[in-house]
């Protein structure tokens, strides 16, 4: 059988509050926030960012989203997912992902690589 063709368009991420991450992302990578859709008592939430040259990204929102842990503990809800995000500057990429609302990771395993957390605790790697 021949591949059939397929194609990622969109990225999907958890969070307790998918407004305030699209708007973070949107921020970080110049993208819009395209949907913003805040939670009810019908539904958690769900928000989107379309970036400039990448997937669309999707925020869902979850009900019994806890807040995940890198590196990974024993126990520990540990990340499941992250986004790795090439760059040209890496002090001053980094500096902006703070200044967007990321906070740097306290363990940082490679010298070429910044590890951060997005609001919600999600790792993401700037990297040259």
């Amino acid at each position: 059988m021949d591949r059939p063709t397929l194609r990622l368009t969109s990225v999907t991420i958890g969070t307790d509050e998918p407004g305030r991450l699209a708007a973070f992302y949107a921020r970080l990578l110049g993208g819009s926030v395209t949907a913003d859709d805040p939670a009810t008592a019908a539904g958690p939430g769900w928000a989107q960012v379309r970036v400039p040259d990448g997937p669309t990204l999707n925020f869902e929102g979850e009900v019994q989203f806890r807040r995940p842990v890198w590196p990974a503990v024993p126990g520990g809800q540990n990340a499941t997912e992250h986004l790795d995000i090439r760059v040209e500057d890496l002090d001053a990429a980094a500096a902006w992902a703070v200044e967007a609302g990321a906070t740097l990771a306290e363990v940082q395993p490679q010298d070429d690589v910044r590890v951060l957390l997005d609001p919600s605790g999600h790792p993401f790697c700037l990297f040259l």
